[in-house]
């Protein structure tokens, strides 16, 4: 086994943003290589995420956002694991960008899917069902493409499946995930509302 330095912990620490333990296992499964310890990182963060994602956050911020011109304000309520978090400088700049794309989506009235009502969801597949550009579809076809609209719809109106404003490679929910491996704590959008003149 390779003797790992407090030093070379501490660099891949700063590389990652991963905990020291995990740095550490890291390191001595990839026999103190830091290219491998990364990669190491990066195949156990879905399980180090899934767990921490699994904890209840009770701690947080209501962060705000008032558009230039003042004619569109948000309120956002993010949660955390702890105080100490909720007031990182990294924990309140993620609040603002939420707050701002929030404030850049109109369409978006819910966290997550799983957050829209079901009458709202029979509402628009009905809609999607009537339209005149299936109505000589079989039955099958026309279900499939009913629900591939429906899921697409659906998406549009949640913040979390809402692509990046400043990087438009990623969604917000991918945005969190990557706050939450920065910080070692769940964090969730708790809800939010958008005020518009």
């Amino acid at each position: 086994m390779t003797n790992i330095s407090a030093k070379l912990v501490q660099t891949l620490r700063k590389k990652t943003n991963a905990g020291m333990m995990d740095c550490k296992k890291a390191l001595i499964a990839s026999n103190g290589d830091i290219g491998q310890a990364e990669d190491w990182l990066r195949k156990k963060c879905v399980t180090l995420l899934g767990k921490i994602r699994e904890r209840t956050t009770a701690e947080g911020v209501i962060g705000s956002y008032i558009h230039t011109g003042g004619k569109v304000g948000v309120l956002v309520e993010v949660n955390c694991e702890t105080d100490f978090v909720a007031r990182t400088e990294e924990f309140q700049n993620l609040v603002r960008n939420i707050a701002m794309q929030i404030a850049a989506s109109p369409d978006v009235e819910y966290v997550k899917v799983q957050d829209i009502p079901t009458d709202v969801v029979e509402k628009e597949k009905s809609i999607a069902m009537g339209r005149d550009d299936l109505a000589n579809k079989p039955e099958n076809i026309r279900a499939k493409i009913v629900t591939g609209r429906i899921e697409k719809l659906l998406k549009e109106m949640c913040l979390l499946n809402q692509p990046y404003a400043r990087d438009s490679n990623i969604t917000i929910e991918e945005l969190i995930k990557q706050n939450i491996a920065k910080l070692g704590e769940n964090i969730q959008v708790k809800r939010f509302v958008r005020y518009m003149m």
